[in-house]
């Protein structure tokens, strides 16, 4: 697929004389890797290698050119080149990834609304979205309800990786890179032969960066968001005989870094005008971030992931089975959010009391010291106004795990290309075992404690904990068939029939919180008598068909329409999150009602479009409708009781939109192109909380522009040169279902909402390189405009504010890449 340019967007932006590119209509270029006989990228889309403008559906496509020339590296980088795509990735940790693909929003601790297919094998923890996946050859992002084709959890769509396979002979290269805040990139793969019929790829990446901003109580440490870590990936492919192809792959990663970069912002407008304090009532995009917080956070994720795949041609038909395992653990730790309760001010038992002595020793020796406003310090922990994240010990602290290992298998069998008629079926199985874990902690001044239960004479006594363990078994069978009634007309059906089985247990200890008497997690009792939690079992299923047509009109134009089922299942929150939004939140009137066990979330989706090619114009154009329901959203709860994160339902959300794309070739070498994605949508119906009726979807963009210009020339014999610019704009974004409106809160006083949208933004990136035969050197800038911008808005309406994460700045540097 292919984008938009005017010469007139060309001139804007670039002083080289390059319009602003647009990444996400680099994505839509014609590739040069695997052809077919006219020039045209072959994809995948439907899981048979077909022709890129034959595809009945909105597919945007990275090749492996695009990929080195872009420096196009991670998940972030394929949906900030893609229109109608946004992301919000590791704000709170590395697992942490949330891709919106118009509209449909993956959750925050639900399964993903994402197929990630890496070598046709498909990834099943919402993590390795933001990992590195090997030495990429191709890139293809498929939009709309995918699982009819490419399996569980692809309600929004499917990212379909290719990687580097095995070569003839030794093969190698690498790419490296410095940039401002220190931050440094590597990778390299070397290839080649094992013995006759065996080859291998050995590849692996690095990165290391201090971050962007700095903690001011801790000396200005680079702990706000520093992260380093590496990832080594073996692929080895062996010819079993002349039909037979064995294909391993094994891949281990581990990152450290921060986490938890969020400041708090109220939205307390009775509170701004009785004291005269404005930042009670603070518009997010003015926030002015600083982060003091005296527990040094600290975030850990292992990956172990390994596949087998075995391929077997046969007269009219390959067989395809494969099995993976992947083993992801992933824990932090962070400063806490209970400072404004007064929950470590006082406590029922003695023993706790380190923590109340802490609180009011640290409140003493902050004094004169700068916090952010309406945060003040009075000498006395009782007369202070501290937020989350504070310099004192009075808010506590926090500790995170989530794990999960599963192991999944596929068997296939599909015609082999070349007839009018190409069809599949299979089976598909995973076994989930998944351990999540929230708690929260007293603050002795003394650390916080890697555990998910400390007792209270530990450094960081427990007051609060969720931990539950889940159990999954998942089955499904599928198949489709595409025809092609004419030379002209083709049309498809694809067929999926989803069965899940969740369990959950729960795994609290049946103890008394020291700081309140109460029991440690409110599930178990609201009092002093605490009874165990019956562990739960659920089983959701659904059937997900999908059609397709597609009538080619011309030589180079084609018309296509296609609607699909799209389904998620639905599962258990943290056992007690319905007792605690019930108990400590119905009491001030809140509508807010959480259940333990969430819906599955389905959707029917339907698409037309034009796409096609007009001399040196290369265009797409596309509208949707989209109708969800039980949409899964992610919410969070803070108060006197600790914090909570739960998903809840969305009943109906209407989203629809339109869709467009040209690249235009203006001369060899110089391209320009433009997409832009706008749509509108709407929440029809909300029984969590009726009053947000109307409003729009969560963390969905009102709408997305690329522009952008490559422009590539030789300089003289075996050198070229290369400039290229990219500018991506994303439309204003609400994070909640409540938005411009009113809500109860803690504090006794309404907040309202109406700042807690992220406003439009714009970041321009640029590139100038120059090339030999074998090697590049590349000087980048990203945001070079400096622009400051959110990453992710928060509302946590009962508390009467939003926590918020900024977005990444300006960064600068070179880049050095060898073949060989």
């Amino acid at each position: 697929m292919r984008k938009i340019c005017m010469k007139r967007m060309l001139l804007v932006g670039s002083g080289l004389g390059l319009a602003l590119q647009g990444q996400a209509a680099l994505a839509q270029q014609a590739a040069t890797t695997q052809p077919d006989g006219q020039g045209e990228l072959v994809v995948t889309a439907r899981r048979v290698n077909e022709r890129l403008s034959d595809v009945p559906g909105s597919v945007s496509v990275l090749s492996e050119a695009q990929l080195a020339k872009g420096g196009i590296r991670s998940t972030e980088d394929f949906v900030k080149v893609t229109p109608g795509v946004t992301i919000v990735a590791s704000t709170t940790d590395a697992s942490d990834v949330q891709i919106n693909i118009r509209g449909v929003n993956g959750a925050r601790d639900a399964e993903g609304s994402i197929a990630l297919v890496v070598d046709g094998i498909l990834k099943t923890n919402t993590a390795s979205l933001n990992q590195q996946q090997g030495a990429l050859t191709q890139v293809e992002i498929l939009k709309g309800p995918q699982g009819a084709i490419y399996g569980r959890n692809a309600t929004a769509g499917a990212i379909v990786i290719q990687t580097r396979k095995p070569s003839d002979t030794m093969q190698g290269g690498a790419r490296l890179s410095y940039a401002t805040q220190n931050t440094a990139k590597g990778e390299a793969w070397v290839s080649g032969p094992l013995m006759p019929g065996v080859g291998f790829v050995l590849s692996g990446d690095y990165m290391n960066t201090d971050g962007f901003y700095r903690n001011t109580f801790l000396g200005n440490a680079k702990l706000v968001d520093y992260q380093h870590g590496f990832n080594i990936n073996a692929r080895v492919i062996a010819d079993l005989d002349d039909q037979t192809k064995l294909d391993t792959k094994v891949h281990f990663g581990r990152t450290k870094g921060a986490s938890l970069s969020f400041n708090a912002a109220f939205a307390l407008p009775g509170f701004a005008a009785a004291t005269g304090i404005p930042t009670f009532n603070e518009n997010v995009n003015t926030h002015p971030f600083k982060f003091y917080g005296n527990i040094v956070p600290q975030n850990e994720q292992k990956t172990l992931e390994m596949s087998t795949k075995l391929t077997h041609d046969f007269a009219g038909a390959t067989l395809t089975a494969w099995v993976a395992y992947n083993d992801i653990r992933n824990w932090l730790i962070a400063d806490g959010t209970s400072a404004d309760f007064q929950l470590f001010t006082s406590a029922v038992n003695p023993a706790v009391s380190g923590v109340v002595s802490s609180c009011a020793s640290t409140v003493a020796a902050l004094a004169g010291y700068p916090m952010a406003s309406p945060t003040y310090l009075a000498g006395t922990s009782a007369g202070s106004l501290f937020g989350p994240y504070s310099p004192t010990t009075c808010d506590g602290s926090q500790y995170q795990r989530r794990e999960q290992r599963d192991i999944s298998g596929e068997i296939r069998i599909a015609s082999r290309n070349g007839g009018s008629l190409n069809w599949q079926a299979g089976l598909y199985y995973i076994n989930i075992k998944r351990r999540a874990v929230v708690t929260s902690q007293g603050d002795k001044g003394q650390g916080a404690a890697a555990a998910a239960y400390t007792p209270p004479s530990g450094i960081s006594p427990t007051n609060q904990l969720f931990d539950d363990s889940f159990r999954t078994n998942a089955y499904a069978g599928f198949a489709s068939a595409d025809y092609s009634v004419t030379k002209a007309f083709n049309a498809g059906v694809a067929l999926r029939y989803d069965v899940e089985e969740r369990h959950v247990t729960n795994n609290v200890p049946m103890l008394l919180d020291p700081f309140s008497g109460r029991c440690l997690n409110p599930g178990q009792g609201l009092g002093s008598t605490c009874s165990p939690i019956t562990p739960k079992s659920r089983t959701f299923q659904q059937f997900e068909p999908k059609v397709t047509l597609r009538y080619r009109f011309g030589p180079e134009a084609t018309v296509y329409a296609n609607w699909g089922v799209g389904f998620k299942s639905g599962g258990f929150n943290n056992q007690g999150a319905s007792a605690i939004v019930a108990s400590y939140f119905g009491a001030i009137g809140s509508e807010a009602r959480i259940e333990d066990i969430y819906k599955p979330e389905r959707s029917s989706s339907f698409e037309a479009g034009v796409k096609g090619r007009l001399g040196p114009v290369d265009y797409t154009l596309a509208g949707y409708y989209n109708r969800v329901t039980n949409m899964q959203f992610f919410e969070f709860f803070v108060g006197g009781f600790g914090l909570l994160r739960v998903v809840e339902n969305i009943d109906k959300v209407d989203l629809k939109g339109i869709e467009g794309n040209i690249n235009v070739r203006l001369k060899p070498g110089w391209t320009a192109f433009a997409s832009a994605n706008v749509m509108d949508s709407k929440i029809k119906a909300n029984s969590v909380r009726p009053s947000t009726v109307g409003n729009k979807s969560p963390y969905t963009a009102d709408y997305t522009v690329n522009l952008g210009s490559q422009f590539e020339t030789p300089i003289r014999d075996g050198l070229n040169l290369l400039l290229r610019a990219d500018y991506r704009l994303t439309g204003p974004t609400w994070f909640h279902v409540v938005q411009a409106q009113s809500n109860p809160t803690i504090f006794g006083a309404p907040g309202n909402y109406t700042g807690t949208r992220r406003n439009a933004y714009g970041i321009l990136d640029l590139r100038a390189g120059l090339s030999g035969k074998s090697w590049n050197l590349t000087a980048f800038g990203t945001n070079v405009l400096r622009k400051r911008y959110l990453a992710e808005v928060i509302p946590a309406v009962e508390f009467g504010g939003s926590f918020i994460a900024p977005g990444a700045l300006s960064q600068f540097g070179l880049e050095l890449g060898v073949k060989f």
